[in-house]
């Protein structure tokens, strides 16, 4: 869809009179070059319409919520139409006015008609807007070590006004009634009551990321404040690190690299083993859209694959060839593998403590790919020093980093990772459109397509 900020809008410039079709005379370029065409995939698939005889393709258009700013005149000026039509070129009728008194009428919205050329069908047109009414939405600043990457930047400025937490924080007034909604990027900023309370139009947080551990979900909902979060991006590069992290702990690839590359190896030693993913033991905890995928990619390793969740997913498991583990401790007992996939609440916070660590085989290996909190860490590392269990490969700790002196950095039968479970250009990417399409479905009255509810 064409917006406003594609053509740099720099101010409203008076209509001209003598022009009794201006409109269409103006119609800009990349918007003309469609002519009478009006190709079905053109139109925005996130879109929802009506359908019904009297217009093209028997198709009577019914637009959405959703406020689409489209491009009319090289004179700049914008006028709101519906959505669904914004790459036909439409006819109208501008009054013909000049100076000062066409400015007066673009500020006071005064209600226009158009219509479509191919379908004749009338559009209710409200007006010409500028750019600043897209809703604001604030992120804590682009760039630098905490900020939305810049491409990510760029993909909220088609759809939002971008007010970064230091533009707000100068000045307050004006900015906390532009606000509309807050994009969380790697739990940034932090939504605290303060803020809350600073932003009396605040709709909606758009979380990019599937764990909301790091926001108050109740507070936020008492402030009338619906939350989002992004788990269809997020399944595939998790469920990839999952099985990263253990093919890597059981070949014993970190170790291996080192080994390879030391000054100090003059060869390599033949009793240097690891063990074998194939036909081994995979236990998963928490069978959600994660844990589905991983078991998908264990599959194909002919992994036995056991599972405990809260309630049984039947289908998925027969999808897999999965079994199911009604008690957490039959699975822990048979696993060579253990793999927890759970989002953290305050039922999973320190779910594996000293009791199930010592309830897992000795040449079993613990992965964490959820939160760090769910693993009591304490006992991870008095179970690893004492070869209760065989290794861990974790891709969250907690905090995280972890202390530069902690004893976890000093085992060498541990993988820790950054955190990376989805960082990859897609997944980004798809996280950000995802949290997007969450937002302006808030925005615009629309269902939610992944909306968090408080428990």
């Amino acid at each position: 869809m064409f917006r406003s900020k594609g053509f740099g809008l720099l101010k409203l410039i008076p209509l001209m009179s003598g022009q009794p079709n201006l409109a269409y005379k103006f119609i800009h370029p990349a918007i003309a070059s469609h002519g009478h065409r009006c190709h079905r995939r053109s139109v925005d698939y996130r879109q929802r319409y009506k359908t019904c005889s009297g217009s093209a393709g028997g198709r009577k258009l019914s637009a959405p919520q959703t406020k689409t700013w489209l491009v009319l005149s090289e004179t700049r000026l914008l006028v709101k139409c519906r959505p669904i039509l914004t790459r036909r070129p439409l006819l109208g009728h501008v009054r013909q006015q000049t100076g000062a008194e066409a400015e007066t009428q673009v500020k006071a919205r005064i209600k226009q008609y158009y219509w479509c050329q191919d379908c004749k069908h009338l559009i209710d047109a409200v007006g010409i807007m500028a750019e600043e009414e897209l809703p604001g939405v604030l992120i804590l600043d682009v760039g630098g070590t905490h900020g939305v990457l810049e491409n990510l930047a760029a993909l909220l400025k088609k759809h939002f006004r971008l007010i970064t937490m230091k533009e707000f924080l100068e000045n307050k007034k004006e900015m906390s009634k532009k606000i509309q909604s807050v994009f969380v990027f790697e739990c940034r900023p932090t939504i605290d009551r303060e803020l809350l309370e600073s932003l009396p139009n605040l709709k909606v947080i758009g979380n990019s990321g599937v764990g909301v551990d790091h926001l108050d979900l109740k507070m936020i909902s008492n402030f009338g404040v619906k939350v989002t979060n992004t788990p269809h991006a997020v399944a595939d590069p998790t469920a990839d690190i999952g099985v990263a992290l253990m093919l890597a702990s059981a070949r014993r690839l970190v170790e291996g690299c080192q080994i390879a590359v030391s000054p100090d190896t003059k060869y390599f030693a033949v009793d240097w083993l690891g063990v074998e993913v194939t036909r081994a033991t995979l236990g998963i905890i928490g069978m959600g859209s994660i844990g589905y995928k991983v078991a998908q990619r264990a599959r194909a390793f002919n992994m036995r694959i056991l599972y405990h969740n809260r309630n049984r997913r039947k289908e998925e498991e027969e999808a897999v060839g999965a079994h199911y583990c009604e008690k957490m401790e039959d699975l822990l007992q048979q696993s060579d593998f253990v793999m927890l996939v759970v989002n953290l609440t305050p039922e999973t916070h320190k779910l594996i403590g000293k009791k199930e660590l010592r309830l897992m085989k000795p040449t079993a290996t613990l992965i964490n790919i959820s939160r760090g909190a769910v693993i009591d860490q304490d006992a991870l590392v008095e179970a690893l020093q004492n070869k209760v269990i065989r290794a861990a490969a974790l891709d969250v700790t907690y905090p995280e980093p972890l202390p530069r002196d902690h004893p976890l950095l000093k085992l060498n039968n541990i993988i820790i990772t950054p955190h990376i479970g989805t960082a990859t250009v897609q997944a980004i990417h798809m996280m950000a459109e995802e949290a997007i399409a969450n937002m302006l479905a808030v925005l615009n009255g629309q269902p939610i397509p992944s909306e968090v509810f408080p428990k």
